[in-house]
């Protein structure tokens, strides 16, 4: 999947393919493959990426899969950058429907409660 974002982000500041991956220290051909989506991004190049272009990681970031940054704290690890957490957005739209249905129980479970405590007054 073509990096959409970072591809018109590094264009928008002036930056050619070539440049990017002098600064990430890879051959272009590498870089190129990251940016057209035949090779996967890490995490470390990302944020690479997001202080070269000096914008946060949350406005290049495309996973491979389809995620969401649930959290990105700005406290450094011991390379010096922030964490960032994601999860695939399948996961998360699952884990929402579950909390959904467990609201629904809850709330029958309540009206059961209630109706028990008014029958024993």
């Amino acid at each position: 999947m073509k990096k959409e974002n970072l591809s018109s982000l590094r264009k928008r500041k002036g930056y050619s393919q070539q440049q990017i991956s002098d600064l990430l220290n890879m051959d272009v051909s590498n870089y190129q493959r990251r940016e057209s989506g035949e090779k996967s991004i890490s995490m470390d190049e990302w944020q690479k990426l997001a202080e070269i272009l000096e914008v946060p990681l949350a406005e290049i970031y495309e996973a491979e899969e389809k995620q969401v940054i649930i959290f990105q704290d700005h406290a450094q690890n011991h390379h010096g950058i922030g964490n960032t957490y994601s999860i695939p957005e399948y996961l998360l739209e699952h884990q929402l429907k579950y909390i959904s249905r467990l609201e629904e129980e809850n709330a029958k479970l309540r009206e059961m409660l209630n109706r028990n405590t008014d029958n024993n007054k």
